[in-house]
């Protein structure tokens, strides 16, 4: 017998791990059925927990769970299952299955600095679909946290940018310039990034080239580096005008536009 909230404690286990997975929960049933209405089952692609009542039902159930993941999909299914031939039980019963997405992947954002220009970036990338983490050495720096954001005070950034996770995207715009050169190099030489933005001048982009190549790290890898930071045609120098065109170009790498100095979003600023 399940217990009522079981299967939420396997769901924040789950968002821990940042695995995401399909919530399946019997909705109905008539006749003879293995489990009643309110039944619940969580699959992940290479896992599960609970049951719906096992059997030929339960393995196509988490076949459709499964086939889900793997296409992405983030809209519920449904689906209504006679418990006789379809699923090879002898039940002799009906029942109705919803298949609903939780934990889907979000873009994973690394925020470095809390200064005017951070605080007003922060504000913007809470209210997107994404997970974001503020790091900064000074914790006083941090004033008023949105919702959601999780805030990292540590003395060694670069750390923090080291053990970030695949495909995270970087904003560089600490208080400092030799750390903000240090944490390019380090997410540079990771190579697994999605994005990387550095705040700064023109001026500011050709020392940086020179000083990283000295560090060999090549030019190619150099050019995937944004530096001036922003969507070229949003212009503007207070804060908020700058984490508007930064958020602007978040956003655009993240549901896909390409990524290129060919392309004209992404035109080399250099």
């Amino acid at each position: 017998m399940q217990k009522a909230d079981e299967w939420l404690d396997v769901l924040l286990r789950l968002r821990d791990r940042r695995v995401p997975a399909i919530i399946l929960t019997l909705l109905q049933d008539k006749g003879s059925v293995p489990r009643g209405a309110g039944t619940k089952m969580v699959v992940s692609l290479d896992e599960n927990w609970l049951t719906i009542g096992g059997g030929n039902l339960e393995f196509q159930c988490m076949a459709i769970a499964r086939e889900m993941l793997i296409g992405g999909q983030e809209t519920p299914r449904h689906e209504t299952f006679a418990l006789g031939a379809r699923t090879g039980q002898c039940c002799g019963g009906m029942t109705q299955v919803l298949f609903e997405p939780w934990g889907l992947p979000q873009p994973e954002i690394y925020l470095f600095g809390a200064g005017h220009v951070g605080q007003a970036l922060v504000a913007i990338l809470a209210t997107l679909p994404c997970r974001v983490n503020w790091v900064d050495e000074r914790e006083a720096q941090f004033g008023v946290i949105p919702a959601g954001v999780r805030c990292i005070h540590t003395d060694d950034p670069c750390d923090v940018a080291r053990h970030a996770p695949e495909n995270s995207l970087f904003v560089v715009m600490t208080h400092h310039h030799p750390l903000d050169l240090a944490l390019a190099e380090t997410v540079l030489k990771r190579g697994d990034y999605l994005y990387l933005g550095v705040i700064g001048s023109r001026t500011k982009r050709q020392r940086f080239d020179y000083l990283l190549e000295g560090k060999g790290i090549d030019r190619e890898k150099r050019e995937t580096m944004r530096c001036p930071i922003g969507l070229p045609d949003v212009k503007g120098k207070l804060p908020a005008e700058i984490a508007v065109a930064v958020a602007g170009e978040i956003i655009a790498v993240y549901q896909g536009v390409a990524y290129s100095k060919e392309s004209p979003a992404f035109r080399s600023k250099k």
